[in-house]
């Protein structure tokens, strides 16, 4: 059996041996964690696979165009930081049982790793292929994350290579 988890237009399918969370929509984080220092970030998705903590970014710019001014690699960065940080909470302090126990099981596995889930728009143009580089933002994630994950992706729908999800 699949579980399927909805972000924007965007479907992730993760196999039966996946543990997921929609990380963002937490009780724990939005109820508790949101609100510490002035506003924590969070990534969109949490998935456990194999002894291997997944923390998803999901942008859709194919949807819903980039209007903010901060770097993307920085926001993706700033939100795994205060993730992994409200995980850690989240494996004392959450309420939710449910949501408590993903979060010691992610705390107990064998590695971290980042994907930032990327779709841009269809250019109109041969000249701008892409309005987002990803070699470029690949390069500063990984720099930025490298105590965490310093393999770091960049995937897309067309591209889920090395990953156990699908997306449509």
């Amino acid at each position: 059996m699949m579980t399927q988890v909805d972000v924007g237009r965007l479907t992730f399918l993760f196999p039966a041996h996946c543990d997921v969370g929609k990380y963002d929509e937490w009780g724990f984080y939005r109820q508790h964690f949101q609100s510490t220092a002035n506003s924590s970030k969070a990534v969109d998705i949490l998935c456990i696979a194999d002894s291997v903590a997944w923390l998803i970014e999901v942008k859709d710019y194919g949807c819903y165009p980039r209007t903010k001014s901060l770097d993307l690699a920085m926001e993706v960065a700033t939100k795994v930081r205060d993730t992994l940080a409200g995980l850690a909470a989240a494996c004392k302090r959450a309420e939710d049982r449910s949501e408590r126990e993903l979060a010691q099981q992610a705390a107990g596995t064998r590695e971290w790793r980042v994907v930032l889930h990327l779709e841009q728009p269809v250019s109109q143009t041969r000249l701008v292929q892409q309005a987002i580089d990803p070699s470029k933002q690949i390069r500063k994630l990984r720099s930025m994350l490298k105590a965490v994950d310093s393999n770091a992706m960049i995937l897309n729908r067309g591209n889920l290579q090395g990953v156990p999800w699908t997306v449509v």
